[in-house]
């Protein structure tokens, strides 16, 4: 692991166990063991830290996919790898940590990330934007009924996958997450699923 890398993983743990106001320069520079000139060699501020802190923890990858040939039912799949893969990378490199650390952080990254909030507001629009499209052409396919507002299912959509954090905060496994996504996403299509 190089430098840069392992100062960001001491700092990940500074910043989920304490607000981002509440760690200094001075926590880092002692939590990694380096000088504060060492440190200010990698990052120019604590800004520049918690920043590259939040690009490591919360990558979500968009779902790729051919919009024009995906049902409705792979997409579904597609969706429940995604997250899985997302919850084991985000939960995998700081053991330890309650649920409620991770939301403090994106709070955080909202107000001290310049751009984090105009950043994902346009990941979810076109993350919901492809959803829609894949409803569209499903109902094209006769694979799900006609007569449905396709903007308001693909928001729905979206807000099931976000929704997964429920079961997380609750205490439950990443599996339980899941299955309780996969039901959801089932239910889902079956009301939409042309009889």
């Amino acid at each position: 692991m190089d430098t840069r890398e392992y100062i960001i993983d001491k700092a990940i743990a500074l910043f989920l166990t304490n607000s981002y106001e509440a760690v200094s320069i001075s926590d880092i520079s002692d939590a990694i063991g380096f000088t504060k000139g060492a440190l200010y060699h990698h990052f120019k501020n604590k800004e520049e830290l918690f920043k590259a802190v939040i690009d490591k923890c919360f990558v979500i990858k968009e779902i790729e996919l051919n919009e024009e040939t995906t049902t409705l039912l792979d997409f579904s799949e597609a969706c429940l790898n995604n997250a899985k893969q997302t919850l084991q990378k985000l939960f995998s490199h700081t053991q330890g940590f309650e649920v409620i650390n991770y939301m403090s952080l994106i709070a955080d990254s909202f107000r001290h990330y310049p751009g984090f909030a105009d950043q994902k507001i346009k990941f979810v629009l076109a993350e919901t934007n492809k959803i829609r499209n894949i409803i569209i052409k499903s109902i094209e396919r006769g694979e799900i009924r006609s007569g449905i507002d396709t903007s308001l299912i693909a928001q729905s959509y979206y807000s099931i996958m976000i929704g997964m954090a429920l079961p997380i905060i609750q205490n439950q496994s990443i599996e339980q997450a899941i299955a309780n996504l996969r039901g959801q996403l089932d239910q889902m299509y079956l009301l939409l699923k042309r009889t």
